[in-house]
């Protein structure tokens, strides 16, 4: 099987650690990056604002860390818009990118909405696949996205870009880890973000992606049916644990990365084993159906 080619390699995208502070996007987009960089992270998490130029209002996706400079930073992006904070919207529960939602929304006096009850607090709102919410003068529309976690969603924005959390990155592949992940949904949320034919993907972390969308989503499906197949040729040639199958699969990535290599490994044996590919035990062994 052919190693699938990231189109990214040939943009001309910041490079890592290069990504500024504050960025407008679009005339209905700006990002604040928080200042929480990591392997996990890359820059550290995007922080967006959106709202209609005039409006004086703005939605804060993903708010990320609750950390002073973060806020302060945010707050600054605000007032350069002339614009006040009408919600705060999360596109899941991970802590990069919901801890500050409680805080700022009380903060703001806004309210918190996210899929999780627990993400969106006692008194804020919880989303349903497909809404259409009309909030800072524009509209923004609820994508489902689960995958990378049950509750993933994905906002996509009047210009027809999307804002899709940790369902796609501005760098690398997002992880799908087990048991909280699962590869299947994944892979179809994949397939309907690409039907929206967005004309940007905003990722929760890395640089916006503008120049073919679509291209990198065909990349994304095509990298897991290569991890797959990666997969099986090592279980083909002995491999019959989920250490053996990272350190065969995995041996070009730095080390300090294979644990999360290993839940993403897990997602995918699960995913297999439900069609019948291959078979799990209960010890944790591995084997060609």
């Amino acid at each position: 099987m052919t190693v699938p080619i990231d189109p990214r390699g040939s943009w001309l995208l910041p490079p890592p650690g290069a990504l500024p502070r504050t960025a407008d996007l679009e005339p209905l987009v700006s990002r604040v990056l928080a200042a929480n960089p990591s392997p996990m992270t890359l820059d550290g998490t995007n922080t967006y604002l959106v709202g209609a130029p005039g409006s004086g209002q703005a939605v804060v996706v993903d708010p990320g860390p609750d950390e002073p400079a973060h806020l302060a930073a945010v707050e600054a992006a605000l007032a350069g818009r002339d614009a006040r904070c009408v919600a705060v919207l999360v596109t899941h529960h991970h802590g990069d990118h919901a801890e500050a939602a409680l805080p700022w929304g009380t903060r703001f006096g806004a309210v918190v909405a996210a899929a999780a009850p627990a993400v969106a607090g006692p008194g804020g709102r919880v989303l349903q696949p497909g809404e259409r919410l009309r909030l800072a003068g524009t509209v923004i529309d609820v994508v489902p996205t689960p995958g990378h976690t049950a509750d993933h969603l994905a906002f996509r924005v009047e210009s027809g870009a999307v804002l899709v959390g940790d369902h796609v990155l501005g760098r690398g592949t997002s992880v799908v880890t087990h048991p909280e992940g699962d590869v299947l949904a994944y892979l179809e949320s994949l397939r309907r973000v690409h039907a929206l034919g967005p004309s940007a993907l905003y990722p929760g972390h890395g640089p916006a992606l503008t120049e073919d969308p679509g291209a990198v989503l065909e990349f994304y499906l095509a990298h897991r049916a290569y991890r797959e197949r990666q997969l099986l040729d090592a279980l083909a040639d002995g491999a019959r644990s989920v250490d053996e199958l990272v350190a065969a699969v995995y041996a070009q990535v730095p080390r300090e990365l294979w644990p999360a290599a290993a839940q993403s490994t897990r997602a995918t044996l699960a995913k297999l084993a439900a069609e019948g590919r291959v078979e799990l035990d209960d010890d944790g062994g591995v084997r060609p159906a």
